[in-house]
């Protein structure tokens, strides 16, 4: 699978989510649902468990991601991803920066290439 860098900088590609959606492999998506409703403390299902990525037009989409405000604020600005952006970092991806510093690592590297 080719790597894909979500709006925010979390590598899609990575998620099992995505994995499971794209491999359409029902024992990897029982796995993540069993992973993720003990680690964010809420009830999912197998049928949650069907992504292709916020960077694509699909309507299958992990719950937060259908919602996302800086998936939605890319697309209205036409950005491939924040790093493109002249108001990176914005209190909303700070939110997610804090969460998840990678994602910060991997907008950073591409932001270095612009």
């Amino acid at each position: 699978m080719e790597k894909m860098t979500a709006y925010c900088g979390i590598v899609c590609s990575e998620c099992p989510t995505l994995q499971a959606t794209q491999n359409d492999d029902d024992e990897a998506r029982k796995k993540v649902v069993e992973m993720w409703s003990k680690q964010f403390k809420f009830d999912l299902k197998l049928e949650d468990i069907n992504c292709d990525g916020c960077l694509t037009d699909s309507d299958r989409l992990f719950g937060y991601c259908k919602t996302c405000e800086i998936r939605k604020c890319c697309q209205d600005r036409s950005l491939e991803n924040c790093a493109h952006c002249g108001d990176y970092a914005c209190d909303k991806l700070n939110m997610v920066f804090n969460m998840a510093p990678y994602a910060q690592k991997s907008l950073d590297k591409i932001r270095a290439n612009l």
